[in-house]
């Protein structure tokens, strides 16, 4: 087993025993989900949603509230925190880079925001019988660019906090417009115009995904926005990012 491997198990293995961001993002889309569905009215065709029931419409917005609290809210209160503890530092002085436990943070969390993803899915179809995504590719190759961008904000939070709960703070500027503009506070098609052409062209990219998935497909300048966000979050990340 070589050393990223070694740390991710280890670092698997103390998410575990505090599992509490492991659960909010596995089960909270979900149980909001089930707790939407057992309301008649969301379950019927609605000229608001275009035709469509509004828990069906309100799947996309469920995934954001996914990615956005694994990106905007785990990652960098746990990254910040290992920095507030000296335990970034302490790394630098073995010949394992820090840069390894960074990885290994956010394969963990990644992975639990594809795992909350597949659940939300899964559940919606078994229960409510909500379609899944009608351009799968489209709908992944959003997913992906959208989760890149947040955890990049994420990043750059934790990058520049001292402490966990600093770094919770700053998150909340990004998170709290981003869960407002992808409909998880407000459906989608309830907001003024303007507020959803706004929404379509920020992070997760929500409007891509509800293309994706209701069948139209992503548009190709929704993904280059996508993009463009991805490789700058990143990239300010990178340079902001400081292991003490």
């Amino acid at each position: 087993m070589n050393t990223l491997a070694k740390i991710t198990f280890t670092e698997t293995k103390l998410a575990l025993r505090s599992p509490a961001w492991v659960l909010a993002g596995l089960l909270s889309p979900a149980v909001l989900l089930l707790g939407l569905g057992a309301i008649p009215a969301l379950r019927t065709q609605s000229e608001t949603t275009a035709g469509m029931r509004f828990i069906d419409a309100w799947v996309p917005s469920l995934v954001v509230l996914t990615i956005a609290l694994m990106g905007l809210q785990a990652i960098p209160a746990v990254i910040a925190a290992y920095r507030e503890q000296g335990i970034l530092r302490r790394f630098a002085t073995t010949p394992v880079h820090p840069a390894k436990l960074l990885v290994a943070q956010l394969i963990i969390n990644v992975t639990v925001t594809v795992a909350g993803v597949g659940l939300l899915i899964v559940l919606g179809s078994a229960v409510f019988d909500v379609p899944g995504p009608r351009h799968p590719l489209g709908f992944l190759l959003a997913f992906v660019l959208g989760t890149t961008a947040i955890f990049g904000f994420g990043l750059i939070a934790a990058s520049v906090a001292k402490t966990g709960r600093a770094a919770g703070g700053i998150a909340m500027v990004a998170y709290i417009p981003i869960m407002f503009l992808g409909g998880v506070y407000l459906p989608r098609p309830l907001l003024p115009t303007v507020i959803q052409d706004i929404g379509a062209y920020v992070p997760p990219g929500v409007k891509a995904m509800e293309d994706a998935w209701t069948g139209t497909g992503a548009q190709p300048l929704q993904l280059a926005v996508l993009a463009a966000f991805a490789v700058g979050s990143c990239v300010v990340a990178a340079k902001l990012f400081r292991w003490e």
